[in-house]
């Protein structure tokens, strides 16, 4: 498809498209547009940076348009977004392509004081663009209405399910309305995110630009192996050079990111960090000054990285690698947009090993092996599996109890292994552990049975017969013996028996 002209939108959208010089529609514009105008519910699997924000709020702008409800605006169109960062993006994008329409949008996010936001709400919207968190906050306080929404947009899935998002996403699906058009748009498409998607629309029309697991083919991918204390000096070293001039670094923390923040400032190298832990100011003037050049590096963790939508992003550099192979696939989706080449360079140590391969896995492609460098660490390639032999055990990088377990395991040698059918070898240690106590408790309590001591008498009737010598127990079996079949005392020492039972033991005098 050549041309907008032909998706059959009118004419106030193609203005404003124009006005953003877009002139040829991206392959998910011209597979989704078509049959959101049509009212049908789409899933689309679609990687960042190829127009798929408008791909799916064009159609809704148009039928919005068209339908003009009477009375006080209500909310008909709900965008849902993981990020503050992507939401906002989304809010931007909703301004442009709606510039010559009637409409009215607003945006939705925690990190900043709500009064705001309800007073925009009491006002009126017809879209509204939402990340889960606050969304779900109004909605307890009963200053969202969403039962006429008509349109629903769940954006960036498979961040949201990593995010852990699933919950609130199920209860804003239980206060929208049954009829409604549904939209979910993901850059993966993992089964998780297939089985959600068949829990809400309804006979969806499927839109894949590309394959599951390809990355993009514009962006070299290299790795380059280093011992974990030296990546720093490797990322300084390569910053240096000045043909790497709008650089994102992934942390996979957020104190790494602050870390790396200050390292690279005091090279000399403008960076600034973004994570979660930053104020939403601080965030949107961490992005301005990288999108205007003044900051040349933009130091983040996965999560606040999705609002990183600018061009001409030379390099991604993963001074971590993600835990997530899917996650790779988003950070690298940060440069090579647009048409535009870009670079890919993935630290790895030791323990990152696993997460490797998992990426090469699922990317269906090896990635450069650099060993040209100063740093190079032979011990963090990872080892080829031997033909017919064990693939060896992954070794993850936790935190907390799980890395202290795993540290455990691995200083016991053999212990916690698995066997060929599958049981751990440390389990079967514990779980036999107590049958043998318990067996030598059998057999000594069997040994002693029969023994006897110095008188020649067995131990268990010299309990018995010490037993009976007490007095009081033996006043007691008497005094059941001559109950009757009851239980009760017997008739002639019934009312004894009470008087004794009402006055209770003699009581001793008080000495004065």
């Amino acid at each position: 498809m050549n041309s907008f002209d032909a998706l059959d939108l009118i004419e106030p959208i193609r203005r404003a498209i124009k006005a953003q010089n877009y002139t040829t529609p991206t392959p998910i514009q011209a597979k989704a547009i078509p049959p959101l105008l049509d009212g049908h519910d789409v899933l689309g699997c679609a990687q960042t940076g190829t127009g798929k924000t408008a791909a799916f709020l064009l159609p809704i702008l148009q039928k919005l348009s068209l339908e003009k409800p009477k009375g006080k605006r209500k909310i008909r169109a709900l965008v849902l977004s993981p990020t503050r960062e992507l939401a906002l993006q989304i809010g931007e994008c909703c301004g442009s392509y709606s510039e010559f329409l009637p409409l009215r949008y607003m945006t939705m996010f925690g990190g900043v004081s709500q009064r705001p936001q309800v007073d925009d709400l009491r006002r009126g919207v017809d879209i509204l663009v939402a990340t889960p968190g606050r969304l779900l906050d109004l909605l307890g306080q009963g200053l969202v209405e969403l039962k006429h929404v008509e349109h629903f947009v769940l954006d960036e899935a498979d961040r949201m399910l990593d995010m852990g998002f699933i919950r609130d996403i199920r209860r804003v699906l239980t206060k929208l309305p049954k009829q409604k058009q549904n939209l979910l748009f993901s850059a993966t498409m993992p089964d998780s995110i297939v089985q959600l998607a068949s829990s809400f629309l309804s006979n969806p029309v499927r839109v894949e630009v590309h394959p599951q697991s390809s990355a993009v083919d514009l962006i070299t991918q290299k790795v380059m192996f280093v011992d974990r204390p030296n990546k720093k000096h490797l990322l300084v070293a390569l910053l240096q050079d000045p043909n790497l001039y709008s650089v994102v670094v992934f942390s996979r923390t957020k104190h790494g990111a602050d870390r790396l923040a200050r390292i690279l400032n005091k090279k000399d190298l403008s960076a600034s960090a973004i994570h979660g832990n930053k104020s939403q100011g601080a965030r949107q003037r961490a992005l301005a000054g990288f999108k205007s050049g003044d900051v040349r590096i933009l130091v983040a963790t996965d999560i606040a990285s999705r609002g990183i939508d600018v061009d001409g992003v030379t390099h991604v550099i993963n001074h971590d690698l993600p835990n997530l192979p899917e996650s790779y696939v988003h950070r690298i989706g940060r440069t090579g947009r647009a048409g535009h080449d870009g670079v890919a360079i993935s630290f790895c140590d030791e323990s990152e090993t696993s997460y490797l391969t998992d990426i090469e896995k699922l990317t269906g492609q090896s990635l450069i092996r650099d060993v040209d460098h100063e740093w190079h660490h032979e011990a963090a390639i990872p080892k080829a599996r031997e033909a017919g032999g064990s693939s060896g055990r992954r070794t993850r990088r936790r935190t907390g109890r799980n890395r202290q377990s795993e540290t455990r395991e691995s200083a016991g040698g053999q212990r916690g292994r698995q066997t060929d059918d599958g049981q751990d070898e440390r389990g079967q240690a514990r779980r036999g552990r107590r049958p043998r106590q318990a067996q030598n408790r059998n057999r000594d309590a069997s040994s002693n049975e029969g023994q006897t001591d110095e008188k020649g008498q067995n131990r268990r009737p010299e309990r018995k017969q010490k037993s009976q010598g007490d007095p009081s127990r033996s006043a007691r079996t008497s005094n059941r013996a001559e109950s009757g079949p009851d239980n009760r005392p017997s008739t002639g020492d019934s009312n004894q028996h009470r008087r004794r039972r009402r006055r209770g033991p003699k009581q001793q005098p008080s000495q004065s």
